[in-house]
């Protein structure tokens, strides 16, 4: 599609709105998904390390009360 100026590429022959805000939806849902996925990340790996770190002092407890 060959468009004559910029105002006419914005507008897309008439469909600029929906075209537009598609793209718009959809970088903002790559975003969230993107921050989420950075967050549960985070909040995974801290759970992990809590988990061995229980382990631990449970190993720690068993061998000095025996």
């Amino acid at each position: 599609m060959h468009f004559q100026s910029f105002s006419e590429f914005l507008a897309m022959g008439g469909y600029g709105f929906f075209v537009w805000l598609s793209f718009g939806a959809t970088y903002t849902l790559l975003l969230a998904l993107v921050v989420y996925s950075h967050f549960q990340q985070r909040q995974c790996l801290k759970q992990l390390a809590d988990k061995l770190a229980r382990e631990q002092r449970i190993k720690q407890y068993q061998e000095s009360s025996s």
